[in-house]
């Protein structure tokens, strides 16, 4: 942004009284391709551009955005959120020189999508598709995607932040759908990285559509399980997004502010087993849910949220930070300039343990196997959640029985929590996308293999 503009918009919001001025500046380039049984179901490419401005008085937030960036249009907008301020003595306009954030990330290998564009993308949809097709005659639709975007963002304060800093995420999602006679059932892989086109490469994409294909075969055979309480196993990689809704959203500051969360005034308190320990770490290189620098202008960090069982850390952000009187974690996220940053998770995860997945089996009498976790809903006020299982198996006796579909598990987080008596090695993360007050953004869930002692499992 040029200097002036930037320092004059600066000196009306101080100068309105506000506490803190923020510019947050943006540019993203999308891009999105479908196939759909081997033919283009769609494709689209844009480009936006837009500035937001945020006020704060005290802890109340004033946000605006446009995508005129003329000095006038700019500096009415300030004057629209503070209309009725107080107006407060000039200290002077607050200097800054422009730089490059030191902190961002590297792109090893990086392959620009904006360069490659859609034509890029057709080899790698259409071998998902003949991959997948290649499993079984049963295989009746395949669709595949492949989305991406790169952004520039910068952000200018009255604190003296001032960073820039650039994003690429690539994602592929593959559906495939089984079926005969009126039955269908459709497995997803949706993999995603903090990278360029070179992460289509690492994907494996035939494996991907293959091991889709045959989930969805082995679910379309499956029977129905008997509901009720039991045992539960879930396994590594999705099955954290469980975690992520029931226990992750609640330990979110804009959720503790609120008094809208079961962990309410419970740092230091046990809230669950010592076998498990929660990580939220925006620091993982290429990771999906990785940023370098939060949209407040914060490095990121690792934050350790449940360390042997006690709650150690909420996930903050400016805001909630100050209200909730905890330290800041650059957890300060936001769709685009269009959304006031608030605290959101970035990629999270129950850390490993130690007990082996044949252990886990061995305990359990008569059970499920949740291989892998589909959607969901979740009340995040109270933790009460229901989530699908998209591969499930029976365990009689401690061993994996018969393959059911059909399963639900329903219950609290901060009550599954202390239900988690087992936790595996094999930590495994996957890429999704979490909607909230700042709009939809990258995230990463994850576990390694645990064991529940007892949930509520619903039937057919």
């Amino acid at each position: 942004m040029n200097r002036d503009v930037a320092e004059s918009i600066l000196e009306m919001g101080t100068q309105s009284g506000a506490d803190y001025v923020e510019i947050f500046e943006e540019e993203t380039r999308q891009s999105s391709l479908a196939l759909k049984d081997g033919k283009i179901e769609t494709a689209s490419a844009g480009t936006e551009f837009g500035i937001g401005i945020r006020l704060i008085f005290g802890t109340e937030v004033l946000y605006a955005y446009t995508s005129d960036e003329s000095k006038d249009s700019l500096l009415q907008m300030v004057k629209n959120l503070a209309f009725g301020r107080v107006q407060a003595k000039s200290a002077g306009a607050p200097h800054f020189e422009p730089r490059v954030s030191p902190f961002g990330f590297e792109y090893p290998g990086f392959l620009d999508p904006r360069a490659l564009g859609n034509s890029y993308k057709l080899d790698f949809l259409h071998l998902a598709d003949s991959s997948a097709r290649k499993v079984s005659d049963k295989i009746c639709q395949v669709t595949a995607s492949i989305t991406d975007s790169c952004s520039h963002i910068h952000i200018v304060s009255s604190s003296g932040i001032n960073v820039s800093d650039f994003r690429s995420h690539t994602r592929l999602g593959i559906n495939v759908t089984a079926g005969e006679g009126s039955e269908k059932i459709v497995s997803r892989e949706a993999p995603g990285a903090l990278a360029g086109y070179e992460s289509l490469k690492k994907f494996d994409v035939g494996d991907l559509a293959r091991t889709a294909a045959e989930r969805s075969l082995r679910m379309l055979a499956a029977g129905y399980i008997q509901g009720g309480k039991m045992p539960v196993v879930m396994g590594p990689g999705f099955g954290g997004v469980i975690f992520h809704e029931a226990v992750g959203h609640p330990l979110e500051t804009e959720s503790i502010r609120r008094g809208a969360s079961p962990f309410c005034g419970k740092l230091g308190q046990r809230i669950a087993n010592p076998c498990l320990s929660a990580i939220d770490d925006g620091t993982i290189a290429g990771s999906w849910g990785s940023v370098a620098v939060d949209d407040e202008g914060m490095k990121s960090e690792r934050t350790v949220l449940i360390e042997n069982g006690v709650l150690k850390n909420y996930m903050s952000d400016m805001v909630g930070a100050k209200e909730v009187g905890c330290a800041r974690t650059g957890s300060g996220r936001r769709e685009s300039y269009k959304y006031a940053p608030v605290s959101r998770m970035r990629n999270t995860f129950i850390a490993p343990g130690k007990d082996s997945f044949d252990a886990m089996i061995a305990s359990v009498d008569q059970g499920l196997y949740a291989a892998k976790m589909a959607g969901g809903s979740v009340n995040p006020a109270t933790g009460e959640f229901n989530f699908a299982v998209e591969e499930g198996y029976e365990i009689h006796h401690g061993k994996i029985g018969r393959p059911v579909r059909g399963a639900t598990l329903i219950g609290k987080g901060d009550q599954v929590l202390q239900g988690i008596s087992m936790v595996g090695s094999d930590l495994s993360l996957s890429a999704g996308v979490c909607g909230a007050s700042s709009g939809y953004v990258p995230v990463t869930v994850g576990q390694p293999t645990i064991k529940v002692d007892s949930i509520l499992v619903g039937g057919r």
